[in-house]
């Protein structure tokens, strides 16, 4: 059986992507030449939740758009060959010479990252790419960071991070779960 808690809800999801937004802002000195990408699935979401923020602020819309590492990860089978275009996984943006901004729900290992990052690659020369996820749960065994973070949970092996989002799930809500261990 599990144990969950709820540790950001719809609000303080909406508050920590405003923040990243600004962050953003801050560290390239605005939008221009910035590019987000966010990872399958949720991370698109986010990306696109962090793009029309961006919007608001700047006045300019941002570019945006999403790829599949699926046959990029080294700890899961995948078809062999590439079955679908980076170009088309990316909406037609270019990302040859453009400040990415990859985006995804949890940080755990970094072998998404990593995954993510073998995938930009074989699309251009990013001139370079930053991190942005909604919550870091630390067990890194990769060295991968993240430059903008919604929230730090620090967790043990035995919890999950669950990260629900409106547009895929119903409900905007990150939750900790942990195995109960029955005494």
């Amino acid at each position: 059986m599990e144990l969950q808690h709820v540790i950001m809800d719809e609000i303080a999801i909406r508050r920590a992507l405003t923040r990243i937004a600004h962050e953003i802002l801050e560290k390239n000195k605005g939008i221009e030449g910035c590019v987000l990408v966010g990872i399958r699935t949720r991370g698109v979401y986010l990306a696109k939740r962090i793009a029309e923020r961006l919007e608001e602020i700047e006045g300019t819309p941002v570019p945006w758009g999403e790829i599949d590492v699926t046959q990029y990860r080294d700890d899961r089978s995948a078809p062999s060959g590439k079955n679908e275009s980076l170009g088309q996984q990316l909406n037609g943006q270019t990302i040859q010479g453009k400040k990415v901004i990859l985006c995804d729900d949890v940080l755990y290992t970094g072998r998404t990252i990593r995954a993510a990052m073998d995938a930009l690659m074989d699309c251009g020369r990013p001139e370079s790419i930053q991190l942005a996820v909604l919550a870091d749960r630390g067990h890194r065994e990769l060295p991968i960071r993240a430059d903008y973070i919604g929230k730090n949970v620090p967790t043990s092996r035995a919890e999950e991070i669950e990260v629900h989002l409106k547009e895929f799930d119903g409900v905007d809500q990150v939750r900790i779960l942990q195995q109960r261990e029955d005494i």
